[in-house]
């Protein structure tokens, strides 16, 4: 049974920086595309980031490139995200997902996505 554990999460001021983590259990890690998603209030989830399995290609969307990093800690079992120079529009609570076929058109697709996590809220306020 695959689980994921978001934590990191909190209260920070704009420009500030957090770093996410996902802890994956229930398969082997580098077999599965990991995702990062985001829910802001009164919208809908969108995509963030993804590193795809066997050593595949990362990805993110427009709103967050050159901003954040997600990054593979696999002896850990873990995918990060490293959010730069924080902004109110970051403020959601951040889903972590994984799937074992995700092809490359459906990246930023949450419909690829088998597994999530409970979320962790990021918010961003001064």
């Amino acid at each position: 049974q695959v689980r994921l554990v978001e934590s990191g999460g909190g209260l920070v001021q704009p420009g500030d920086s957090l770093r996410l983590s996902c802890l994956f259990s229930g398969h082997t890690i580098n077999a599965v595309t990991m995702a990062w998603f985001r829910q802001a209030p009164g919208k809908e989830r969108e995509f963030v980031a993804a590193v795809r399995r066997f050593g595949g290609g990362t990805y993110y969307s427009d709103s967050v490139k050159g901003r954040f990093t997600m990054s593979r800690e696999n002896a850990k079992n873990t995918v990060t995200l490293q959010m730069n120079t924080l902004t109110p529009e970051d403020t959601a609570i951040y889903y972590c997902a994984s799937g074992e076929g995700v092809i490359l058109s459906s990246v930023g697709s949450e419909r690829a996505y088998s597994n999530w996590g409970q979320g962790t809220q990021v918010t961003v306020s001064s």
